[in-house]
């Protein structure tokens, strides 16, 4: 029998697995059988984007799944999230729409504005003038979020959250909502714990989501020489200790922390792997000693924008 990842209950009263399988960077022609391994392995939760450009293929597989009577579409969590390009009203309504048709779904579970920072609303999803500078939006992520709330009381999604928002940007829209965020979704990792934004969403009933929880080695940018998450001496040794994978430790880190976590792979073997990091408990010290490896290591941090007026880098958390 395949292992179902536990679950996290949302603020809403809707339950999220605490492991689902991330979709960034998964190439069409790979990403279709990655989730239909995924959800043959137990996974519940899909995560992901129109701008990965790979929802067609894991609707694809969705459907697949579903039509063999694998999984039931009541027993799956999906998440998808409105890009940057995609912020008035408008704008949000056409991008829900996008995201659905891709997937071949009714509603989704969850839907995420996926930057505060707003691009130039149009065709092309990485807006820049002649002189190669990015070209930016002035719609206040409040009326996205408004637009978020009318896609819940049409039916169109259960959930809706953010990502990569700071904390004052997380408070200004908890100030604002008539619907609560249920999820912050960021980068986080033992080099990026987090721990701070973490105890700040969860003093006001916000789940953390963490995505690139493995320190993302594939990310497009990386060079050579940078340090890799998952090659630390430190690491092994201590998931030799609980006679696990370093990346099984890095979820159980997670997940224990009551953080969701939604690491990327094409891998069958990795896939399958990823799921056992639900039976043990890394105890309490050790937890402390992965928490000391922090040291503001982001990976993802966009400095291509770094000039937008809510790029959310700029405060401590």
């Amino acid at each position: 029998m395949p292992i179902i990842s536990p679950t996290v209950k949302l603020n809403n009263g809707y339950e999220m697995p605490l492991l689902g399988l991330g979709t960034w960077k998964s190439k069409p022609g790979e990403v279709k059988q990655a989730v239909a391994d995924a959800i043959d392995a137990g996974y519940r939760h899909i995560d992901c984007a129109w701008f990965y450009l790979n929802e067609n293929e894991v609707g694809a597989a969705i459907k697949e799944k579903i039509d063999a009577g694998v999984v039931t579409r009541e027993e799956l969590f999906i998440v998808s999230k409105a890009w940057n390009t995609f912020r008035s009203p408008a704008k949000v309504e056409e991008a829900i729409h996008l995201s659905l048709n891709s997937l071949g779904l009714d509603y989704l579970d969850l839907y995420l504005i996926h930057w505060p920072m707003g691009y130039k609303e149009g065709g092309d999803p990485a807006p820049k003038d002649a002189d190669g500078k990015w070209l930016y939006s002035d719609v206040d992520y409040l009326d996205t979020w408004k637009a978020f709330e009318g896609l819940v009381k049409r039916g169109l999604v259960r959930s809706i959250g953010v990502s990569n928002f700071n904390s004052e940007q997380m408070q200004r829209v908890l100030d604002n909502c008539t619907i609560k965020p249920v999820t912050n979704q960021v980068e986080c990792h033992p080099y990026l714990n987090q721990s701070k934004l973490i105890k700040f969403c969860h003093d006001r009933g916000v789940v953390v989501t963490a995505y690139s929880p493995l320190g993302s080695p594939d990310r497009p940018w990386a060079k050579p020489g940078d340090v890799v998450l998952m090659d630390d001496p430190k690491l092994k040794q201590l998931a030799a200790k609980y006679s696990k994978t370093v990346p099984q430790l890095l979820l159980r880190y997670q997940t224990q922390r009551g953080v969701v976590a939604v690491p990327k792979s094409v891998s069958k073997e990795r896939i399958i792997a990823n799921m056992d990091c639900h039976d043990f408990t890394i105890s309490a010290d050790d937890m402390k000693y992965v928490d000391s490896f922090d040291c503001n290591g982001r990976v993802c941090a966009m400095e291509w924008v770094g000039d937008h007026p809510l790029w959310p880098f700029n405060i401590e958390y």
